[in-house]
């Protein structure tokens, strides 16, 4: 009986060491700017150091105009037409391909960097979840890491589970805004690129008419990685529930009178980083859970 229970127990100890040698992790820190951007730094070429925006809606690596002026490992082939922008419109941009980019201990090869004209600000580009395909990512604003994980950690457990629509390589979360009693739901483009609260769609806008029933606070404009303006009403919306989670006196902002500019509606980073955020491999589903800067006043950007 002794040596039985003595087997088990190795077998038991074997099976252990194998799970917790294919849960590898790799941690990478940030600086949560001014702007409410996750800023990254990276190496280029083994030559060149950049501090990178992560971006939850972007694919590409890209960099600034400026900073490309100012790097000694980038070579770029000609212009390529037709690139889109989040404005809408087309335009061109250089591409410099075979390229390689180092974060913390990781390190990519044969890589396309784009140039436009603007990231986050105090970043000279960014990169989006695209270099941690089938990787599980955590964004961690309590201690200022991203981990990426081979498997999805255990601490899911103690997070909240909430559907994700994956679709062109954006993923989309289903939120609700209340105002005077009345509550509308909507699918929200998880954005970490954009500095402010909420933006609504053109079409939710008019269709709830959101300018009757919220408080306007003011205009402002908003430029896209190449520098076409957009005019953008400011708002503040009393009540905005992510699952279980409730935030209060949001700041939003919505495009009045252009139906089909602005197509979806966007959670940036003054609401992301309120949360903890792991985000599984398949892209399906969003774990979240409120950190110490979830009452934190929101900014004024």
């Amino acid at each position: 009986m002794r040596k039985l229970q003595l087997y088990v127990i190795v077998i038991l100890t074997l099976m252990r060491q194998t799970v917790l040698a294919q849960e590898k992790e790799y941690i990478i820190p940030f600086t949560l700017t001014p702007y409410n951007n996750i800023s990254v730094q990276a190496i280029l070429n083994g030559k060149d150091t950049v501090n990178l925006m992560f971006h939850t809606a972007a694919n590409d690596i890209t960099l600034t105009e400026e900073a490309t002026h100012k790097l000694k490992s980038l070579h770029f082939d000609a212009a390529v037409d037709g690139v889109k922008s989040w404005g809408g419109q087309e335009n061109s941009s250089r591409l410099s391909k075979n390229n390689s980019l180092q974060i913390g201990k990781l390190t990519w090869n044969n890589l396309e960097v784009w140039e436009d004209k603007n990231s986050g600000r105090n970043t000279d580009g960014k990169f989006g979840l695209e270099l941690f395909k089938d990787k599980a990512v955590e964004i961690d604003f309590d201690k200022n890491i991203i981990v990426i994980h081979t498997t999805l950690p255990r601490k899911v457990k103690k997070f909240e589970k909430l559907p994700l629509t994956f679709k062109n390589g954006d993923m989309f979360l289903e939120a609700e805004c209340e105002t005077n009693g009345t509550v509308f739901k909507n699918k929200f483009l998880l954005h970490s690129g954009y500095s402010g609260g909420i933006l609504f769609d053109d079409q939710f806008t008019a269709d709830n008419k959101i300018s009757e029933k919220l408080k306007i606070t003011g205009e402002t404009e908003l430029k896209d990685s190449y520098g076409h303006v957009l005019k953008n009403k400011k708002a503040i919306l009393p009540l905005f529930k992510i699952g279980n989670q409730t935030l209060t006196d949001v700041p939003v902002g919505f495009f009045e009178g252009a139906i089909g500019r602005q197509k979806i509606s966007i959670i940036g980073g003054d609401i992301l980083k309120r949360f903890n955020i792991i985000i599984d491999a398949q892209r399906s589903f969003v774990y979240l859970k409120a950190n110490h800067l979830k009452n934190l006043p929101y900014a004024n950007i």
